[in-house]
C-alpha cells in the first residue's frame, strides 16, 4: 500500500497535522491508525517529506522537551492549510473521475 501514497504523501501528512501539532512518530502512528494499518510508512520516507513541507512554508516546527528529550513538533501555516484544502479538492476530482470511469465498466454488458 505504500506506493499507493506515491503523489499523496503531502495530502496524508497535511491532513494528519490540520488537527494540530505533532511530532514526526505521532504522525506515522496517526497515519496507520486513521488507515486501519493501511498506510504503515517508515520513518525513512516520513520525515524527509515533513522537512521538505517545513522548507516550502507549510509546515513550521517547534522543539519541545518530552521526557529529558527534545521532540520536534510540527504544525500547519497558514499556507499548509490552503494546500490541503487545495489538494483536498484535487483528490476528490481524480477519484470522483475514477469512480466515474469503473462504474461505467462494471454497468457495461459483457
Amino acid at each position: 500500500m505504500a506506493d499507493a501514497t506515491k503523489g499523496h504523501l503531502d495530502l496524508l501528512l497535511l491532513a494528519v497535522l490540520s488537527g494540530g501539532g505533532h511530532h514526526g512518530y505521532a504522525v506515522i502512528t496517526a497515519l496507520r491508525e486513521r488507515s486501519a494499518g493501511a498506510f504503515d510508512l517508515a520513518e525513512g520516507s516520513v520525515y524527509p517529506a515533513l522537512h521538505r513541507l517545513e522548507n516550502t512554508g507549510l509546515l513550521r516546527s517547534e522543539w519541545q522537551p518530552a521526557a529529558g528529550r527534545r521532540r520536534r513538533i510540527y504544525h500547519l501555516t497558514d499556507a499548509g492549510r490552503a494546500a490541503l484544502r487545495a489538494q483536498h479538492r484535487e483528490w476528490h476530482t481524480l477519484t470522483s473521475a475514477i469512480e466515474a470511469v469503473l462504474s461505467a465498466t462494471a454497468a457495461a454488458p459483457a
